[in-house]
């Protein structure tokens, strides 16, 4: 908590924010999933799900987003996200994403049904590349329900591939103990990368990712 020169409490954009500035950053970025929209419109959906085997245990539960290019690029990019961010926003971004893919495994597993799971999927890589690249400075809680939403698509998309024989638990362990190294991995580039020109660097990685998802989207 701080303290304007009239003694008003204020509190950080990070952490919440003016209503007045909740508004400003949410039109600051409120082309990017117009952008991603436009982009998946006409794409083939039915591929945009990479790496799709089934998995029956620990090791290919944790194997699995190192080898599905879409999972991976979503993943990296939260890290580099919340690096950019700093503050509350490097752990509380991948928890949110974490945790809320695992209730997504659970929701495909059970078979409740989420609409838009795989155009989706494709959104979030490009989405949150965008966010990297544009350093989008979000309210922690607006930056954690963002990162939640896009988690539970690629939980529940998971969840519903394993076979009825399959080892849930194990693999939805493997596979959460790979998403936060990834996420970890985004945050150690975030971190090293320091300074204007290091920055820059990261807003590249940014860009590397979007391009990707988009090349996804029309594959």
């Amino acid at each position: 908590m701080s303290m304007d020169r009239k003694g008003n409490s204020w509190r950080h954009a990070r952490e919440g924010g003016h209503p007045r500035h909740l508004t400003k950053c949410m039109c600051k970025v409120a082309w990017i999933p117009a952008c991603a929209g436009m982009t998946i419109v006409g794409s083939d959906v039915a591929l945009a799900h990479t790496g799709l085997e089934h998995a029956v245990s620990f090791a290919s539960g944790f194997k699995h987003p190192w080898t599905g290019l879409d999972h991976m690029l979503a993943m990296l990019a939260v890290g580099l996200w919340a690096g950019l961010n700093g503050g509350r926003a490097l752990w509380a971004w991948p928890v949110a994403f974490v945790g809320v893919m695992v209730a997504g495994g659970a929701l495909g597993i059970a078979g409740v049904p989420v609409p838009m799971v795989e155009p989706g999927i494709l959104a979030s890589v490009i989405v949150l590349g965008l966010l990297v690249l544009t350093a989008a400075h979000l309210p922690v809680a607006l930056g954690a329900a963002l990162v939640a939403l896009f988690a539970l698509l690629h939980g529940h998309a998971h969840g519903a591939e394993l076979p009825a024989q399959a080892a849930a638990v194990t693999y939805a362990a493997g596979f959460a103990l790979a998403t936060a190294l990834l996420h970890g991995l985004g945050l150690g580039v975030a971190t090293l990368c320091r300074g204007d020109t290091g920055r820059l660097v990261v807003r590249g990685a940014g860009a590397v990712v979007a391009v990707a998802g988009m090349a996804l989207a029309v594959v």
